[in-house]
């Protein structure tokens, strides 16, 4: 259920997002859908690869180049879906960054509710 939850919040700050900057596009909740399980198989997957290949430089910017890693994985997405782009790589970055903290605020105001709900059931 919790999954579910997170997936579908998720999506709904990919839906968010094109009204912040409209340099990104996301057609429809269905696309956002499946760019939320694409981005996440990408950021399973790749990025763990990424930040180990990349780790010197890593470690001489004190950890931001891992806003280029999330960047990476936000453009590769939009390549290789449809319904969802972004203009560049630069806007890939700061869309990714947008994106993670519309999905940290929905998550953080949403699941406490379903925490609490889980537990007056048990």
């Amino acid at each position: 259920m919790r999954i579910l939850l997170v997936w579908c919040i998720n999506a709904a700050s990919l839906l968010l997002l094109p009204m912040v900057m409209p340099a990104v596009h996301v057609a429809n909740f269905g696309t956002a859908l499946v760019v939320a399980v694409v981005l996440g198989l990408l950021n399973a997957v790749l990025r763990p690869i990424l930040i180990v290949l990349t780790l010197p430089i890593n470690l001489l910017t004190l950890g931001l180049f891992i806003l280029v890693i999330n960047g990476l994985m936000f453009w590769l997405a939009a390549n290789f879906l449809e319904g969802f782009t972004v203009s560049s790589f630069g806007w890939a970055i700061g869309a990714a960054l947008l994106y993670s903290v519309i999905s940290w605020a929905l998550s953080s105001l949403l699941l406490p509710a379903a925490r609490k709900e889980q537990r007056w059931r048990d």
